[in-house]
């Protein structure tokens, strides 16, 4: 079984520095999944796609 990310609720929401900022295209159900995922743990979408970012490079595999 894959191994799944667990996102903590958090008290409040913060800008950080440090940052770089640029765009991307996303499907519409993906940003309704960040956007519920972002309510039920206080966490801002930005955060959310930084953490998944992370658990996914983290937990990626090249093969040749």
């Amino acid at each position: 079984m894959a191994k799944k990310l667990q996102i903590t609720k958090k008290s409040d929401l913060k800008g950080n520095d440090g940052y770089k900022t640029f765009s991307i295209r996303v499907k519409e159900d993906i940003v309704e999944k960040l956007d519920d995922i972002s309510i039920k743990t206080n966490r801002s979408r930005n955060e959310l796609i930084n953490l998944l970012l992370e658990f996914g490079i983290e937990n990626s595999e090249i093969i040749d």
